[in-house]
């Protein structure tokens, strides 16, 4: 299933070195253009797709090669992805040959590099599905399947492609992957929120929800949940397959609101945030992995107003020694501009989430970056950020805190005397505090009991809503 293949190169691949290696498919092929997505596509003889070759990308942030491959490649490198039709055999190989030839004529490598070839394929007797996608392997019309065989998967810019495809054209996506394969914390967030799947290959039990651990099976053109004789849906056993870890990783979500005006600068509070529990800024930013800008929160301001009104999503990595990952979505609202942020560290068994630095930063946020709410939790996770398709611990909440603005909404007196045994810490300014509620220290699955009781107390609070029902964190 070794259908992406990468070149890693130290100069830019130029129109030249890009014309060498679509020849790697011989006076057959024929090679079209896109506006969007992938930019060049080499196709059978009749027209049909075989392989998709991405734009390079120049990569300028350390470690990322390191954290999506495996690979240690030292920046700035070009990173240029190659995708061939699962429905081909001779893709594959023409895949590598495009690789293999860009990484001979510029320096540098292949992932995988055993993949890497110079041939030249024949293609004339290669027959495309009339899909005109080649990265997608099974288009229905229901769905669009791709396999994917890579230690992370990522949430690449061909990923976020054949995502927008999908949804333009109504249609769920499902990846599915070796058990082998993980999903970096991006990837994973996006397809809890999209009409998507991960599809794990079992031995065992054939195939499984990556995410959820429900037991699939193929029908009807798309992967549903097998239900046994009482309707109910079963659990792989190999989702169970966890081994107790002594890793975790700190998540810090939270929502700034700031004014419109001409001189915001987005990405302040975000710093702000990795300052405190990291020590250092951000290492890059871009709008898809492997991250490759360096960090500006100037630059990622002028795309996010160039992009306006349309929301702008945007992921962040830090430095290698300490796993961080962030990812932003900018919003223009009636109240200013939002940014709802997600931050996420890794430590070993050896380290400690310095729990300590979250009430100072929840103040820093609500005194000079208009903090909306925040909420910190601590999970029982990988700490390279990373997924593996086996059964993951819930976060602990650690620390809720709710702005000045939503605190004057519900009621100083009733937001100060939550039903739980925890006393609010008031923070900024003391005619319109924010209010601050540690809940614990990650190690107390009992904390996700208060914050929802909490939660239920302050909704109650908001006039014209009453109690209503307990949520989930």
């Amino acid at each position: 299933m070794t259908k992406d293949v990468i070149a890693l190169t130290p100069k830019m691949p130029d129109t030249w070195a890009l014309l060498a290696g679509l020849y790697a498919g011989g006076p057959e092929t024929a090679v079209t253009a896109e506006s969007r997505g992938a930019v060049l596509r080499l196709c059978a003889p009749d027209g049909r797709p075989l392989v998709s070759v991405e734009a390079p990308l120049l990569v300028q942030v350390p470690g990322e090669a390191e954290r999506l491959l495996g690979r240690d490649v030292p920046v700035p490198f070009w990173w240029t992805e190659v995708r061939a039709s699962g429905a081909v055999p001779e893709a594959e190989r023409l895949a590598a040959s495009v690789c293999g030839r860009l990484a001979l004529l510029l320096g540098g490598s292949t992932w995988p590099e055993p993949a890497a070839s110079t041939e030249v394929v024949d293609v004339r007797t290669a027959v495309a599905p009339d899909d005109g996608q080649p990265v997608v392997d099974v288009l229905t019309g229901t769905t669009s399947v791709v396999l994917a065989d890579r230690p992370v998967l990522a949430l690449t810019t061909w990923l976020s492609e054949v995502l927008r495809g999908t949804a333009e054209s109504g249609r769920a996506l499902q990846i599915v992957t070796p058990p082998s394969v993980r999903v970096s914390a991006p990837a994973r967030a996006t397809l809890l929120q999209v009409p998507g799947r991960w599809v794990v290959q079992d031995p065992a039990q054939g195939y499984y929800d990556g995410l959820s651990g429900t037991v699939l099976r193929w029908q009807d053109g798309t992967f549903t949940p097998a239900l046994g004789a009482d309707g109910t849906a079963s659990v792989a056993e190999a989702f169970g397959h966890t081994r107790p870890t002594g890793e975790r990783q700190l998540v810090v979500a939270f929502r700034t609101t700031l004014p419109a005006h001409e001189d915001i600068v987005l990405g302040e509070a975000l710093e702000a945030a990795w300052r405190a529990l990291t020590g250092s800024a951000p290492a890059g930013w871009g709008t898809a992995e492997p991250v490759n800008l360096p960090w500006s929160p100037r630059r990622l301001t002028d795309l996010a107003r160039d992009r306006a009104p349309e929301p702008t999503h945007l992921l962040v990595t830090g430095r290698p020694g300490r796993p961080a990952l962030a990812w932003i979505r900018v919003t223009r609202t009636t109240a200013g501009v939002e940014q709802d942020m997600t931050l996420t560290l890794g430590y070993g068994e050896d380290e400690e989430p310095p729990l300590e630095a979250i009430t100072p930063l929840a103040e820093t946020l609500v005194v000079e970056h208009g903090l909306t709410t925040m909420l910190a939790s601590v999970r029982r996770a990988s700490r390279d950020l990373t997924t593996p398709p086996v059964l993951q611990a819930p976060p602990v909440p650690v620390a809720f805190t709710l702005g000045a603005r939503d605190v004057r909404g519900i009621g100083l007196t009733h937001a100060r005397r939550p039903p739980v045994e925890v006393r609010p810490v008031a923070l900024g300014p003391a005619a319109e505090p924010a209010l601050h509620y540690p809940l614990g220290d990650g190690s107390d699955a009992a904390a996700l009991i208060g914050l929802r009781r909490l939660a239920a107390h302050l909704r109650a609070g908001v006039p014209g809503t009453g109690p209503g029902p307990e949520t989930e964190d």
